[in-house]
């Protein structure tokens, strides 16, 4: 979290009230406080004064081509960072823009500061040009959301929009600005300290719940850690790996947990959940303990709740209470940071270890001879075409490439799923994807994020036909900067998991989901300066992705992909966990 910084020389005193500035001028003096090098966004008729002071700010903005991808690419930002991203759009049409945005970001527990324009304040509640009820609007899409009334309150609300933000669990926060405080003066002070009486963090955890839990952790049979994003969003990576090998517990992550234990680590299963794999889910079905750590028992990794891990005692640590017991009552519930109970519990695990590492050895060792008898028997399907291109073959190819150093963004799909099972993640942060929300176009706006936090690191953008078309405009952006981000297009000519879901559940009644107009890559590319290229030829493929990685600049690589191709497993809508579907029905011999 980040705290306002009183280190500046602008502190007043009774007898100096403080540096006289705009409104817009103060908000720029707050965001250069709250450490922000760069924020994304798009100008309008309200936010002009704010603008106007930008030109002379030395934090730079990014011109997006739309409000939406503003506020992907912030987010994109923020998960390759932990560092609260920020954004900004005008009144009516460009607040309204962003809103999906602020939904991703609260469903995924991103740290994100929207910053908005209003009318002017005597216009509020007129229906002026461009006027919308921002703050109604964002209240259930955003943690908390402010509207400014006047210019000296809006430090303070700043500073404590970044705070809100950034603490406890992470979240989007909009701060809406009438013209008219942008364009008055004050004497700005700054704020040295927070005070929400009625915001409340949980950071430590029970000492006591922490013992009881080491305790169950030594005494169990077939242990399981669960973890999710949390791991990230609190900084816990070293603390999990750490628990991992002091016991020695099989751990799988969640769409959001990638890369929170490293994807080549002994003790890494995979993704659980409707997608993941058959050793994962059973693990979780046939556990005596299950360790969740930052994770809410979300509907996708549980399927079924009544059926999910039925024979576990539950451990689960967050710093959200409303998350602990929502959808699952633990045994052992602590609320806190996860990074801290994790270093509690850690240390206590190793005061337990001597009298108690014996324990179950045997038992121990018969659950890990199960979990890996699982795994040989039912790995994700790799298997390659020479005939056409298999999505597995993209995706091991590009596994192969990235060595589970990149960056890699996503669209949401089939394409989705198939980078979260094949491509490995050894570092945190490099997996940036929409999971709760599932927003279609994120993988190429939030690509432009990541690579604008991180130009050290190779950015990979896949995605679908569908959700690249929906974020074509910011090929300009990424033309503009040179950056060079490599986009991956996974394209089966249709809207693959709906297409998916329509075969399998629908009759094959296929209804609108095809996609059968698709641009020429090479010509759309070069429209903005870089190179495109298709390949449709298996034995093309290594080549021609050796190449899109290699070439400076940005990189457009159009893959066509088999168009019926499904992913496996695949855990039914309602069905438990364990109820997979492997792979496609196979036909019955007729003898």
């Amino acid at each position: 979290m980040q705290t306002p910084n009183a280190a500046h020389d602008t502190t007043s005193t009774p007898e100096d009230p403080g540096k006289l500035m705009t409104g817009a001028e103060m908000l720029l003096e707050c965001l250069h406080r709250e450490g922000v090098d760069i924020f994304f966004g798009y100008p309008g008729g309200v936010t002009l004064p704010f603008y106007d002071a930008v030109y002379d700010s030395h934090i730079k903005h990014i011109l997006v081509r739309h409000e939406e991808n503003a506020a992907f690419a912030a987010a994109g930002y923020a998960r390759a960072t932990g560092k609260t991203g920020v954004c900004c759009a005008t009144s009516g049409p460009g607040a309204t823009n962003l809103v999906t945005g602020l939904v991703d970001a609260l469903m995924d527990s991103i740290p994100l500061v929207a910053i908005t324009g209003q009318v002017h304040s005597k216009l509020i509640g007129s229906d002026a040009f461009q006027e919308a009820d921002t703050f109604g609007i964002t209240r259930p899409a955003t943690k908390h959301n402010f509207m400014v009334r006047n210019v000296a309150e809006l430090p303070r609300i700043v500073h404590e929009a970044f705070y809100i933000a950034s603490s406890g669990r992470p979240g989007p926060v909009l701060v809406d600005i009438p013209k008219d405080v942008f364009q008055a003066r004050g004497h700005y002070k700054p704020v040295d300290s927070i005070h929400l009486p009625g915001y409340k963090v949980f950071t430590e955890g029970h000492a006591g719940q922490i013992r009881r839990a080491a305790q169950l952790i030594w005494e169990a049979e077939r242990p399981m850690v669960y973890a999710g994003g949390g791991i990230l969003a609190g900084h816990a990576s070293e603390e999990l790996k750490e628990l991992v090998e002091l016991v020695d517990a099989p751990t799988v992550c969640t769409l959001m947990g990638l890369g929170g234990l490293s994807s080549s680590h002994r003790n890494f299963i995979s993704m659980p959940g409707m997608h993941g794999s058959y050793a994962s889910n059973m693990g979780m079905t046939e556990c005596d303990l299950l360790i969740a750590l930052g994770t809410r028992f979300d509907d996708r990794v549980t399927g079924q709740l009544g059926a999910f891990a039925r024979h576990a005692r539950v451990i689960h640590v967050d710093i959200d209470p409303a998350e602990v017991g929502k959808n699952r009552t633990p045994d052992i519930p602590i609320v806190g940071d996860v990074k801290r109970v994790l270093q509690k519990l850690n240390k206590v695990v190793k005061e337990f270890e001597p009298e108690m590492r014996a324990t179950n050895a045997n038992a121990r060792g018969a659950w890990w001879d199960k979990i890996r008898g699982w795994m040989e028997q039912h790995p994700y399907d790799r298997r390659h075409d020479d005939s056409v291109i298999r999505p597995q073959h993209l995706m091991d190819e590009i596994d192969r490439l990235s060595g589970g150093q990149a960056i890699v963004t996503s669209d949401v799909g089939q394409h989705q799923m198939w980078a979260a099972q094949l491509i490995r993640f050894n570092e945190p942060r490099l997996w940036v994807n929409s999971g709760g929300l599932g927003s279609m176009g994120f993988g190429v706006p939030s690509a432009i994020g990541a690579q604008f936090a991180r130009p050290d690191k190779l950015v990979i953008a896949i995605c679908g036909d569908g959700g690249f078309q929906m974020s074509l405009p910011e090929l300009s952006t990424i033309a503009t900067h040179s950056l060079p981000i490599k986009i991956v297009v996974m394209n089966n000519g249709c809207l693959g998991m709906v297409r998916q879901w329509q075969t399998l559940f629908y009759n094959n009644r296929l209804s609108s989901v095809a996609l059968e107009c698709f641009p020429d890559v090479e010509k759309l590319a070069g429209a903005y300066g870089f190179t495109g290229r298709t390949v449709d030829k298996p034995h093309e493929l290594a080549e021609a992705l050796e190449t899109a990685f290699r070439t400076p600049g940005p990189y457009l690589l159009n893959v066509t992909v088999a168009p019926m191709e499904n992913v496996y497993p695949m855990v039914p809508a309602g069905g438990a966990v364990y109820e997979m579907v492997l792979g496609p029905p196979q036909p019955v011999a007729v003898e």
